[in-house]
């Protein structure tokens, strides 16, 4: 969205245009039959960033552990401001109560009590040993850089990539939610029938906070690098699941807050 502003400099007053990150709400919607009867539940309503619709709400869903696969998801489909996702038979779980609504800088919003906070993965289980180079990771920053067309633009987006443990950028998405670019990766990589991301690495713009960790792990991810700060319920909820974790990721520098054993001093 462009818009007329004035900049100042000084004493300078210059009236020019500036790009606007776009943050319009989404409301995700479930459908499924039982029996004859075809029921229909509101899930959520997030603010977000438009584009890549589909994958943001099975991401979601695959997040909340309603969904676990592509096998669950007859069809997804957007009008632009409601994702209905209809899946083959009922969810996994049932669907959660929530206040059916989570703003851009938040993805825990709407939850109602603690234990929904630390879902359980149906990717738990890891039954091979992981080592990544270290020299892997000093290209994924600039990578990341190179691929986000709209940071570039508006200076206001997250993106979360999934890179290849060799290094190669396989899909990188942006949102005004860092917890939204994150759902619409998981997205791709469900319906792309890509899940567990066990042999991925999944790299955030910004901060790591809570709620990231948890998605990922939700989706089978078990490296997770960010450009800026881990929070400390990050860190151990990492431990917790056996992740590693690594923050401040800049070029050549990075630091392993969890997991070393999957780095360890190879290069």
């Amino acid at each position: 969205m462009i818009v007329t502003i004035q900049k100042i400099r000084g004493a300078d007053v210059v009236e020019t245009e500036d790009t606007l990150a776009v943050e319009e709400p989404l409301e995700i919607k479930l459908a499924w039959r039982e029996g004859t009867v075809s029921v229909q539940k509101p899930v959520s309503v997030t603010m977000r960033t438009p584009g890549h619709d589909e994958e943001l709400a099975v991401g979601f869903l695959c997040t909340e552990g309603i969904i676990n696969d592509r096998a669950a998801v007859e069809h997804a489909y957007s009008d632009g401001s409601t994702v209905l996702v209809i899946l083959k038979t009922a969810p996994v779980l049932p669907v959660a109560d929530r206040n059916f609504y989570a703003a851009a800088g938040c993805g825990i919003c709407g939850k109602t009590g603690m234990d929904s906070l630390k879902l359980a993965s149906p990717f738990a289980a890891v039954a091979l040993p992981l080592r990544v180079p270290i020299s892997v990771f000093y290209g994924l920053q600039e990578a990341l850089q190179q691929k986000q067309v709209w940071f570039e633009q508006t200076g206001g987006l997250h993106a979360a990539a999934l890179f290849s443990l060799d290094g190669e950028c396989i899909v990188l998405r942006e949102d005004i939610g860092r917890h939204n670019a994150l759902d619409k990766v998981i997205g791709y990589a469900l319906m792309g029938n890509q899940l567990p991301l066990e042999e991925r690495i999944l790299l955030l713009s910004g901060r790591a906070g809570f709620e990231l960790i948890q998605k990922a792990y939700m989706a089978g991810v078990r490296v997770v690098a960010a450009v800026g700060a881990p929070s400390s319920l990050a860190v151990e909820r990492a431990q917790e699941c056996g992740m590693t974790l690594i923050g401040f990721l800049r070029g050549e520098r990075f630091n392993v807050y969890t997991g070393w054993e999957a780095i360890g001093n190879e290069k």
